[in-house]
């Protein structure tokens, strides 16, 4: 077996400081969408993409994958959200075992609410801290970073 490759002492500051920025974006969203919506930073995470799609509705499968939920978390989120109103379930047309969740007219209201402090929030913290010409260039990592997760997830 081979020796592992140990971070160097700025590789592992470096990774620490990604640790913590995602964690404290996450409270910060969270928090943020509480105070001001009553939703959860879970209730977003599915209601954004429900409200881009077309007529309100995704596959349950295709809204997991956009999420990067498993397939447990994202039922048990769904049912809550169901309980308050914010989206129903119904049976997939092309696959029995499949279903289709569909935004309500609450949910939208409640998603359609959100956004405007939702993106003042992200404006705030993590792009304000930038130039036009860095947030180029940091969108370029990025895309690097998650270009080789996404290759070496394929390979295994």
């Amino acid at each position: 077996m081979a020796e592992p490759r140990w971070l160097t002492p700025r590789e592992a500051e470096v990774w620490g400081t990604y640790r913590r920025l995602r964690r404290e974006l996450q409270r910060a969203q969270h928090q943020q969408l509480q105070r001001d919506s009553g939703l959860s930073a879970a209730d977003y995470a599915l209601l954004a993409p429900l409200s881009e799609a077309p007529e309100g509705v995704l596959r349950a499968k295709d809204l997991g994958a956009e999420v990067g939920w498993e397939r447990s978390r994202l039922s048990h989120q769904i049912s809550r959200m169901e309980k308050r109103g914010l989206v129903t379930r119904e049976a997939c047309p092309e696959d029995a075992r499949g279903s289709m969740v569909r935004l309500t007219r609450r949910g939208r209201d409640m998603v359609e609410a959100a956004a405007p402090q939702h993106v003042e929030l992200v404006r705030r913290l993590f792009f304000e801290p930038f130039t036009a010409d860095e947030i180029d260039v940091f969108g370029e990592y990025l895309t690097r970073v998650l270009r080789t997760v996404e290759e070496r997830i394929a390979e295994e």
